[in-house]
Order: structure tokens, then sequence, then C-alpha cells
């Protein structure tokens, strides 16, 4: 994954597009002006998996400082199993509001529990998008998913057993799952929370550890720590942030976070951090399976490690089905 990109001569133009997925972002901008993080769509459901889309608004490949909108079709863990590889085919896409079609490029992955994130497609570059109002109207960019074919194997002994294949045709009528992203460009909801472990060489022996309940943007929220690593992990120490008691909350919409983690040292000073915009629909947490080397820690960390959290509400986020 890292910084390869499906350039932008891939991208082709086209008519017939049958997403079953549509992102709309209002507000595109906004991720611009808060840096260059990507952002991570909620989830949406195709062929008995949950998906995220992940757009990249500034990305760079290597060899070239030019920064394009890149795509990315994440694959959600949590709906599938260990041991298991999915080749999926499909088209990530960005809406020509001129033409009413689509810029599209087709590509391929092999997704596992621990490979969850296809490579980022580069779709256009962020110069071209931002200079006409084709795939940026009124600070408005949509964006699509279309999932072609599904491969899913049980690998035994090291060989492939193939146990399931799906194919996805086109129908005359399906739904589509359509999510708004409300973007904010000022008077945001922000605060941050410091986790203290005293004794952290005891809790290294558990499993996992929770921090208290704190509350931002009137909501509680906690930490849970993995500090051996969580089953997705490789030698690496676990860290997300969760909600607190989300399905006692009134329906409304999501919140797009834009999410730092870091360890600091016993001044407060920074020592590792790592940062994404998420959107949180559900109780399900956002975080990271590999957030810092479990041999990095060591060297960070004695008998007390601290943890902050800053939050920061972006927007919000809601969604519907329409019938095509």
């Amino acid at each position: 994954m890292g910084n390869s990109c499906l350039s932008a001569p891939d991208a082709l133009l086209v008519k017939i597009h049958n997403p079953v997925f549509l992102w709309k972002v209002y507000g595109f901008s906004a991720l611009l002006q808060r840096g260059a993080l990507a952002a991570k769509s909620a989830a949406f459901h195709c062929s008995g998996y949950n998906w995220y889309l992940k757009v990249s608004p500034m990305h760079k490949t290597l060899g070239d400082g030019t920064p394009h909108v890149a795509l990315s079709l994440v694959l959600s863990r949590l709906s599938f199993k260990p041991d298991y590889t999915m080749n999926a085919v499909f088209v990530l896409s960005m809406y020509n509001h001129s033409k009413g079609n689509f810029l599209v490029v087709k590509a391929s992955y092999n997704f596992d529990v621990k490979n969850t994130h296809s490579r980022n497609i580069c779709l256009i570059s962020l110069e071209d998008q931002l200079k006409s109002s084709e795939y940026l109207l009124d600070d408005t960019c949509v964006l699509g998913v279309e999932i072609l074919q599904i491969d899913v194997c049980r690998s035994l002994k090291k060989k492939n057993v193939k146990v399931q294949k799906k194919f996805l045709f086109l129908q005359k009528k399906k739904f589509v799952s359509v999510q708004n992203l409300f973007l904010q460009k000022k008077d945001f909801t922000k605060g941050d929370y410091t986790w203290t472990m005293n004794n952290f060489p005891e809790l290294d022996l558990k499993p996992s550890v929770l921090s208290p309940a704190f509350e931002i943007g009137r909501r509680k929220w906690f930490i849970r720590m993995y500090p051996r690593g969580d089953e997705y992990s490789t030698n690496s120490l676990s860290m997300y942030l969760f909600p607190q008691s989300w399905d006692k909350l009134l329906p409304e919409p999501g919140m797009m976070i834009e999410l730092t983690l870091s360890i600091l040292n016993q001044n407060n000073a920074q020592l590792h951090k790592v940062s994404g915009r998420f959107v949180f629909a559900s109780k399900n947490g956002w975080g990271w399976s590999n957030f810092i080397a479990l041999n990095k820690l060591k060297d960070l960390v004695g008998s007390s490690c601290i943890v902050k959290a800053d939050i920061t509400i972006i927007g919000s986020s809601s969604e519907s089905q329409i019938v095509v």
C-alpha cells in the first residue's frame, strides 16, 4: 500500500457506471484546509461484507510531488474471518457534474484481516479538481464504488482452497447506499483527554485495558489499548477510541471526527502520534492495530505510560438508500 498509486492516465470517463455506494462530500475543501489526512466513510454493505471508502485529498506518490485526489477501498475486518483471503475486482469513481458521467478506474486487490486497504488510486490531480466545477460543484464532490466480483478462499496447509465464489451482475433494480458528509470550516467541537498509567508493566500483562470514560462533544468516550497488540497487529501495540453506550442515544447523524492518539513523556512532550479522520456512526471504534512497534515502545516508556487523545468533530454524516 504505502505511497503506491495507480496513475491518473488509467482513469476513464464513462456514462455506464453502476455504483453500490455513493459518498457525497459537502464542503470538500475543508479537508484541504485541515491538512493532508485521509478520511474514511461510514460502513456500507455489499455482498455479505462491510466496506469503507477512503479518500486522500492530497496524495503524493514517490518520485512525483504532484498532489492527487486518491481513493482506496477498505474491507471491514469485523465482517471477515481470519485464514481467509478475498480477491475483489472493483471500480472507484468520481462524478463529473458538467457531463453527468463518472471518472472511473478499475482495480483489484487481495484482502485479508491484516491487509484491509487496497492501494491508493489517483483519480485526478488536485489542481485539475479545483480549477473547474466539473468534479467540485459548489464545493461538493461525489465519490463512488462498484464491486464487480468477489472470490473468497481459505488457506489450508499453505494451499488455497476455494470455498466460495461470488459474482455481482447488473440488475434492472438495485439498492444504492448513499452517504452525505457535511464538513464544517469553523466552529469545531474539540477536546482532549490524557490517560496516565503508572503501573504499565502490570497492565502490559493484560490482553487489553480500558481508560476511564471522558466527555467531549456531549458524548462519552473511552480508549481501549492492547499492550501486546490485538489479533490483527504485527508485533505492535494496538489502540482505539470508542464511543460509550452509543446504542442508548437518540438516533442522530454520525460524526466525522479528526482523531490523534499520542504517547507523551513525563513532561507531556509528544513522543509518538498517529492521526486520522473517521465517521463514528455506531458503537464500533476507530484506531490503529499497529499503533506503535513493541520494540520502539519499550524505548519510549518505562514504569508509566501517558496516552493523549485529541478529538475534533469536523462534520456530520447521514445515510439513505435509493433504488435505481
